[in-house]
This record gives structure tokens, sequence and C-alpha cells, in this order.
């Protein structure tokens, strides 16, 4: 590790497999290959050591050179040292096509093994269609029991070391636990202090499952996002009472919540802040402003009609 780089906590996952609680993000509306793997490479010098990207993303590629030059600079020594999350798209949620997306994640990312493989939604899309959003004709029955079996198939062949699902609401997660063989490690679900999803998280912990939270901070300046976390007066006050930004008490409430998270940023000083949570706590006074944080849901799916039933039930 370098010289400025910071340790980062890991949580262990039912897998058995450690699993740092901070990741980069790397899922944008207009990633440029330059700067995510530029961006990477900071983050490796930096501390980060877990990289969230997915087939969709189109950052595998760039990711995979930044790694490559990071061994070739001496900030790791070995890819081990580092934890690689990617995701399997809608179109190609088959059984058939499972493995196939694996490998060419692998290839685009030049490894021989994820850390984790989650599957990105609970939907599916003709495999001739990759997009987003999608239309409601453009989209297929879903095979969850099929496509968990090709999963825990790429994990017995050893090209994943865990294996999760995304956007998974507790009916969801109870129909995937009814018959799976290996359970998921992870949910990776949007989940900020605007969109805290309480009913979801005690269910996951009851079921070993960690919660990652993608759009910790609300996804600011996103086609999906909005300014509810990033603008709370609320979150203003506590952080100013603690010396924090609203970003930091945010990521330490998640963190205090037993959530990963995360974080997407290419400026090396927000990237910076993001590591500075560790150093302060939450107060009983801060939870009840938290608490009174009005209640939205930003991303209501990849589709351009309302997908509230299939993939939240309602829930929060």
């Amino acid at each position: 590790m370098s010289s400025t780089a910071v340790p980062v906590p890991n949580v262990v996952l039912q897998s058995s497999f450690s699993m740092p609680v901070i990741a980069f993000g790397t899922g944008s509306e207009a990633n440029d290959n330059d700067t995510i793997k530029a961006a990477a490479v900071e983050a490796i010098k930096l501390g980060y050591r877990h990289f969230d990207t997915a087939s969709f993303y189109d950052s595998e590629q760039p990711l995979g050179e930044a790694f490559a030059e990071a061994l070739q600079l001496g900030l790791i020594n070995s890819r081990d040292e580092l934890f690689i999350t990617s995701k399997l798209w809608l179109s190609d949620n088959h059984p058939h096509l499972v493995l196939p997306a694996l490998q060419k994640s692998l290839q685009n990312l030049g490894l021989e093994y994820l850390d984790l493989y989650l599957v990105h939604c609970p939907m599916s899309a003709k495999p001739e269609i990759r997009k987003f959003p999608y239309n409601e004709d453009e989209l297929l029955p879903f095979d969850m029991k099929g496509v968990w079996t090709s999963i825990e198939k790429c994990h017995s062949l050893g090209l994943t070391k865990s294996i999760g699902v995304s956007n998974f609401s507790t009916k969801k997660l109870e129909q995937l636990l009814s018959f799976a063989t290996i359970p998921p490690a992870v949910n990776q679900v949007e989940l900020n202090p605007s969109w805290q999803q309480k009913n979801l998280r005690e269910y996951c912990k009851t079921k070993n499952i960690v919660i990652t939270a993608y759009s910790p901070l609300g996804a600011k300046g996103t086609s999906w996002g909005s300014n509810d976390v990033m603008d709370s007066e609320l979150l203003k006050q506590i952080g100013h009472a603690h010396g924090k930004t609203v970003a930091q008490v945010s990521l330490r409430w998640l963190y205090e919540q037993g959530v990963t998270f995360a974080v997407k940023s290419y400026t090396k000083e927000r990237m910076k802040q993001n590591f500075e949570i560790f150093d302060f706590s939450l107060t009983n006074d801060d939870y009840q402003k938290i608490n009174q944080i009005k209640q939205t849901r930003k991303m209501n799916g990849p589709a351009t009609f309302d997908l509230s039933d299939i993939l939240w039930d309602g829930e929060n």
C-alpha cells in the first residue's frame, strides 16, 4: 500500500470472503475511458481496494487497464489485493447467457475471476436489446431460478468468489432464498438518508445478506437522482456540529447501519473525503434529525414505465 493510502474496514460476507465497506463506483451517464482509468489509478493510490462495475457501465475495460497499471507501478503487489464487483445486465439475464456474459466481463477486465458477481436487476430483456431505459414490450419473463442456477455454476467454476443480487426487494429475496443452493452474499440497492429502506435492511440482516448502497448521496446531478441528500438542511446542521460535510455525514450514517456503499466521484479531494468518516460518530440527536428526512425513492428502475410493483413492492 502506498504511503498516502488509507486502510478501509472490511465486512465478512457469508461466503467467508472479506469485502471493503467502501467501493469506488463507476456507473455514470457519461463515462470516458481515459477519465475512468486515471481516476481508478488515483483511487488505488488513495487506498480504494473495492471497485464496482457492470457490463452495462462500459467501465470494465478501462478499470482492467487501471489494475494492470497499478500492478506495473507497484501500487499493489497482486490482483488479490483488490475486490472487484461486476453485474449481469438484463439482456443477459437468461440461464444460457450468464456464463458467456461473465466470461466477457472477465475478458474486459483482464481478470481470471471476480470477487463478486451480481444479478443487476430481477428482470430480463430481449437479448438483442442492450439499453437503458427499456420499454415494456422489450422485457421478457425473468427465470429467476434458471438464472441463479447459472450464477451458482459460475461460482463452482471459480469464476467468481461470491455471488449476489441488486435491486431485489424482500419479496424477491424470499423467492430466491426458497430455492437457492448458495444464498446471495450481497444485495446492492438504492439507499441513502432520503431513502432509508428500513424494512429491507432489517430483513437482509436476519438473512446475513450484506447491503451495498448505490446512490448513497442521492445521485445529485444525474437524470435519475435528486438534491434531497446534499441540500438537506438537517444533514448540514449535523455536519456543522461535527466539522464534516453532508456527504461525510451521509456515508457515516450508512456505515453505522452496517451498510457498505459505492461512491462515485473522480475528484481527488472528494475521493479522499469519502474515507474521512471513521473518526467521528453520530449522536442520538443526529439520528433524530436523520429520521425526520422525507423519504423519496429516486431510481424507479431500468424502464420507461412504473416498476414499483416489480422491484420494490411498495417497501421503505
